[in-house]
């Protein structure tokens, strides 16, 4: 098993990547998206992208053999907002391409606007996990906490005085995210997004 950056191999991992990401909070994302298909699309897109919100060029693979067994996407806080923004050009490709219709981009983005109060301000001296998952098979072997500790190795190497995340407050993992040191920060609820089955969302953070 060996951490890499993805960057480099990121054309081997298009189809394999969305279903990592989507792991982290299918409620939150079928809300988000409304489909599926449409979310691997706009994920699978922005992998490809450098400086999109899950682009490879901010993502470390765990691979075994050449299975993608776990994934951590995580940047400077002050990025979060830019990469949010790197997604134009996904979006703008997939209406080319006759994939998605204008109205269904604007649902979109009416949804994560209301689900945008979700997520606290991310601070310029923070390192910020995006996403971090690992596949079924390797769950309970340590790798998520193989993942978890390079990120914090690598924020700190890099200077940034925090690491912190958004996890749903429902998910298993927040009794791991205690377990490695990260504590609860705030708990947030958005109405709209909770008629819809989406739970309070917790930031958890650390010092480093």
């Amino acid at each position: 098993m060996e951490l890499i950056d993805a960057g480099a191999v990121r054309q081997a991992y298009t189809t394999v990547v969305p279903e990592f990401v989507w792991s982290t909070g299918p409620v939150s994302y079928e809300y988000h998206f409304g489909d599926r298909d449409l979310f691997d699309k706009v994920v699978g897109g922005s992998w490809l992208l450098d400086g999109s919100l899950f682009g490879a060029d901010t993502t470390t693979l765990a691979v075994d053999d050449g299975r993608v067994l776990g994934i951590e996407i995580g940047m400077p806080g002050t990025e979060f907002a830019e990469r949010q923004a790197g997604l134009a050009p996904v979006w703008q490709q997939l209406m080319s391409d006759g994939d998605v219709d204008w109205p269904a981009v604007k649902g979109v983005l009416q949804r994560s606007e209301r689900a945008s109060w979700l997520n606290p301000v991310v601070r310029a001296d923070t390192y910020y996990i995006h996403a971090i998952a690992v596949a079924p098979e390797a769950r309970g072997t340590g790798l998520g906490y193989r993942l978890i500790q390079n990120a914090i190795t690598g924020a700190t190497e890099a200077g940034f005085k925090k690491l912190q995340l958004d996890v749903l407050s429902d998910n298993p993992a927040v009794s791991f995210y205690e377990s490695v040191g990260l504590e609860l920060l705030a708990d947030t609820r958005a109405p709209e997004p909770m008629a819809f089955g989406v739970p309070p969302e917790y930031r958890m953070g650390m010092v480093l």
